[in-house]
């Protein structure tokens, strides 16, 4: 009886969802709303038909979005009186032809190219699924590579390959387009193949040419052995882990948000979710509900990760030149998964589906890119116990329930969960959870006494080494606070000592303000000085003379560790501050630059702060890296338990007091009393 009750109730909830989705179809159509399947296959007929090849292909599809004053007037507008024409629907396109980068500007309203320019810079763009698939193939009927696998008595039908990119490392020429190619052992034992390199040969692809131009065996290793690495629920045996109990989520009125296209509403929240091939989520134009000026205040225009940094520790031969740039050389956004339901998302999630361009202009579906979902997990919002008044016991507690959007990106073998978190507080919690697997080398140790040298890693099996590395999340995050015009201020924490004998202390904190002229006053470098990091509207103070603003309460704090005239380092300047702030410019979105495959570190958020502009009541943006120094561990293996890390925009004299203070718990459920029949 109880089972059929759920049942009744999950499918009814399921019914209401699926009405969501399909009444997104009808919605207005937002300036800021990721490109659509026929608008993808407009591009493709509006290109080809102008260059009249099939040897074009394409590597980045996004929307050429419109100036922020076009959209913060669309929007006033459309809210107003829902007469303002839509801004002008434009796409930017970057394309491979003739061995060169074109930027394409495509006009939807014209069906026109309106711009094409060639890209004459060092770097190229970001690598095609099609592209990978052909180049990991290409080996499998080169014969130097067949004499690998006989050396070593392997099947080559057990093999399966996959690129690399291979950064730069200062050769003044023009590099060629290149990948590594390098390969994983594979057959029924295992599906883990990640786990099972076969080390010590690799050939080089040039992409543009697709041919073989360089190939090297350099030793044989050992493949590490399959005993202990499967990971599918269906081929596991006993005995098991431990038994976790069912929990039932469960909201017989439906979700508490609605969703209209892209844009979300939810309690005191509005914002928009968006889609890049580059960077995967994006939302925009968050804004919170003020109860007690009865209107929405603007808290963030955009924010998405701008770059993933993820260099290896090995400077070997074999390894030297892994120093992955996962959004720039990949594709966050392409690399996205289709979300499971109960497991990835809650079963009172709903679902969003993505598209982006395949290399030949094709749009691809990613089923399921996005879940939303109310979060309660017994979880407090605010308390207080009085037991001070005489004869009375007072006692408040308020649940705390959150709003999630979450995608995952799987770029080779690591999945990363990337949750954006609204909360009816004000505060927005950002936080990417890692696991997948291990970057693993194969090596000849079975047991630590064994190692004498150096072997940048941890053996975690044997002839098994999880590799040190590090994974810098660079997050782009344009915060409007109640308007454009914005600063930014280091509220330091000084030592004051005490002078007057009288005093019985000696010492105290306060607070020195220090508010970043230019944007070499902004660089900041988490943990060296106790400070607040404060985005503030310097026109704008609560009642009682506070200056509004958002702080920010940092993630996982890390510095590089590799010395700066390091190659890779050069390449990843903009993971030298923790906080950089500059002033908003549309076309400054990617921290590692626009063409980061093969770049030499000229284009990226370190070299374009050098300029120093102002920064004081402008239109800023402020630029978060948080990550791990990843020392791998044996629970890390075979596949890794989800190591978690986040940061929060909180506000801070944004609202006059507590905003949740006369929110109200969600109801409780309570379930018929009754039990299933055998």
């Amino acid at each position: 009886m109880k089972t059929l009750i759920m049942f009744i109730l999950f499918f009814l909830y399921m019914l209401f969802c699926s009405s969501i989705e399909c009444n997104n179809n009808n919605h207005i159509p937002h300036p800021l709303d990721p490109l659509t399947p026929s608008e993808f296959n407009l591009i493709r007929t509006i290109i080809l038909k102008s260059y009249k090849t099939n040897n074009l292909t394409f590597h980045y599809i996004g929307l050429h979005e419109p100036d922020k004053h076009l959209i913060k007037s669309w929007l006033s507008s459309n809210s107003k009186t829902k007469t303002l024409q839509t801004p002008p629907r434009q796409a930017f396109i970057i394309a491979r032809f003739q061995k060169q980068s074109l930027e394409i500007i495509v006009d939807f309203s014209t069906h026109s190219i309106i711009s094409t320019k060639i890209y004459k810079g060092q770097g190229y763009p970001m690598l095609t699924f099609g592209e990978q698939t052909i180049a990991s193939e290409l080996i499998f009927s080169y014969k130097p590579f067949k004499d690998s696998l006989n050396k070593r008595e392997i099947n080559i039908s057990n093999v399966l390959c996959a690129t690399f990119t291979t950064g730069w490392f200062g050769t003044e020429e023009r590099t060629k387009r290149t990948v590594k190619v390098k390969c994983y052992y594979n057959n029924d034992d295992s599906a883990n193949l990640y786990v099972r390199p076969l080390e010590g040969f690799a050939g080089v692809v040039d992409l543009d040419e697709m041919k073989i131009v360089s190939y090297s065996d350099r030793y044989v290793i050992p493949v590490p052995k399959a005993e202990g690495t499967e990971y599918r629920a269906s081929k596991m045996k006993p005995p098991f882990g431990p038994k976790l109990k069912g929990i039932g989520v469960s909201q017989h009125d439906g979700p508490g948000f609605t969703i209209e296209g892209h844009s979300v509403s939810w309690a005191n929240w509005v914002f928009h979710v968006g889609f890049d091939i580059k960077a995967g989520p994006i939302i925009s134009l968050a804004s919170i509900y003020d109860l007690e000026k009865q209107k929405y205040r603007d808290v963030l225009y955009k924010g998405f990760i701008s770059e993933v940094f993820v260099p290896y520790q090995d400077p070997s031969e074999e390894w030297y030149y892994t120093t992955y740039f996962d959004c720039g050389e990949y594709g966050f956004g392409q690399s996205m998964s289709s979300l499971q339901r109960f497991t990835d998302c809650p079963a009172n999630a709903v679902f969003i589906d993505a598209y982006y361009s395949g290399s030949d202009g094709v749009p691809v579906k990613i089923v399921n890119a996005f879940c939303i979902f109310e979060k309660y997990a017994g979880d407090i919002m605010w308390r207080h116990t009085e037991i001070a008044i005489p004869n009375e016991v007072i006692t408040e507690v308020r649940s705390d329930v959150s709003l999630i959007v979450r995608a995952v990106s799987t770029v080779g073998n690591y999945d990363y969960v990337i949750d954006w978190e609204f909360k009816p507080s004000g505060s927005i919690k950002v936080g990417v959870g890692l696991t997948g697997i291990l970057g693993i080398k194969a090596g000849t140790y079975t047991n630590t006494d064994q190692i004498k040298e150096d072997i940048y890693g941890t053996l975690l099996a044997d002839n098994t080494i999880g590799v040190y590395h590090d994974h810098f999340f660079t997050y782009y995050l344009d915060l409007d606070i109640d308007g454009e015009a914005n600063s930014f201020v280091k509220t330091n924490l000084e030592t004051v000592k005490v002078k007057d004998d009288k005093i019985p202390r000696k010492s105290y904190w306060t607070i020195v303000k220090e508010t970043a002229k230019t944007e070499g006053d902004a660089r900041v470098n988490i943990g060296f000085k106790p400070s607040e990091l404060v985005v503030v509207n310097p026109n704008k103070k609560t009642k009682q003379g506070n200056t509004i603003g958002y702080r920010l309460l940092p993630g996982p704090i890390l510095h590089p560790l590799l010395v700066n005239d390091d190659y890779p380092q050069i390449r990843g300047a903009f993971t030298n501050y923790n906080v950089w702030v500059t002033p908003y410019n549309k076309s400054e979105k990617w921290a590692g630059g626009l063409y980061v495959d093969h770049s030499r570190g000229d284009d990226t958020l370190a070299v374009w702060s050098l300029r120093d502009r102002e920064i004081e009541n402008k239109d800023i943006v402020l630029w978060h890296t948080m990550g791990f120094h990843h020392i791998p561990s044996q629970e890390d293996f075979p596949v890794m338990p989800t190591l978690s890390g986040g940061f929060e925009l909180r506000p801070t004299n944004f609202f006059e007091r507590n905003p949740v203070l006369k929110t109200k718990s969600p109801k409780s459920i309570h379930w018929p009393n009754c039990t299933s029949q055998h």
